[in-house]
């Protein structure tokens, strides 16, 4: 069954500096592939800082933060997620991209639940769909902080196939205890990984504890950051996908007849 070794980048972005950002990206992606890392993962919007009132260095795809990561995984042979301000009519997209180990784009995904206790909604439009692709033989499928609150997009991502969730977050310290409780609830209820990544560090705009966190379909830690920058590696192993759907059945005991239904009621 496909494997992958895993790494979570939790870092501390310096505020509104994208060039030194992105110098750490770079170093730190060279220090996961010589540790035999596949896929290296970023925070959101690690290249600025998570600030959902900013329209500053936003691009589009070809733009410098983008094409950063993308150079970043061609030079160092390793597949890069990363994240950035993209511009697009009216209103500024959270987006994620995720490049192979030869910088080709595979994915594209664009924050759909917005954070409006933050008025994030205030500068940035929801993007509409989902993203579900296929890397060294697994299905993976891409959300963005908030989206981790809403179990219909995870549900999707299950029905979908996916092996492994990807997560890019900025999940503030004071509600660590919901970050930790959904992980591993998504993970448990749809029978697949979670690998989410955190910011670390403060920002004027919160204070973050990182706590990076990879769980199993079993909802087991394989690994586990504390607040402190760094890399964290975990294998991803798509037997233990099948293993966790071969005992108990809950995807195919869904009643999705009846869930439709109640909603129209």
């Amino acid at each position: 069954m496909p494997k992958v070794r895993l790494c979570i980048a939790q870092t501390e972005p310096v505020w509104n500096c994208p060039e030194e950002n992105m110098d750490k990206a770079a170093s730190l992606a060279r220090s996961a592939s010589d540790l035999n890392a596949g896929i290296i993962l970023f925070p959101e919007q690690s290249a600025t800082g998570w600030d959902p009132l900013s329209k500053d260095y936003a691009t589009d795809d070809f733009g410098y933060i983008p094409e950063t990561f993308q150079k970043i995984a061609k030079e160092n042979k390793i597949a890069v997620l990363g994240s950035f301000r993209e511009k697009s009519k009216g209103l500024l997209k959270n987006t994620s991209v995720f490049f192979d180990d030869s910088g080709k784009l595979l994915a594209k995904y664009s924050k759909i639940h917005l954070f409006t206790p933050g008025c994030e909604n205030e500068c940035f439009s929801p993007g509409e769909k989902p993203a579900v692709f296929t890397y060294k033989g697994i299905k993976f499928g891409l959300c963005v902080c908030y989206d981790l609150r809403f179990p219909e997009l995870f549900t999707f991502y299950a029905k979908a196939g996916c092996e492994c969730i990807l997560l890019q977050a900025a999940w503030p310290c004071a509600r660590m205890k919901h970050w930790d409780i959904f992980i591993h609830s998504r993970a448990i209820e749809n029978q697949y990984y979670v690998a989410g990544v955190n910011t670390t560090g403060k920002t004027p705009v919160d204070t973050y504890c990182g706590k990076s966190l990879v769980v199993s379909p079993l909802g087991e830690n394989i690994c586990e950051a504390d607040s402190a920058e760094g890399l964290f590696f975990a294998e991803i192993d798509t037997s233990h996908v099948k293993e966790a759907r071969g005992g108990i059945s809950s995807l195919s005991d869904r009643r999705e007849d009846l869930y439709i239904g109640w909603s129209r009621d």
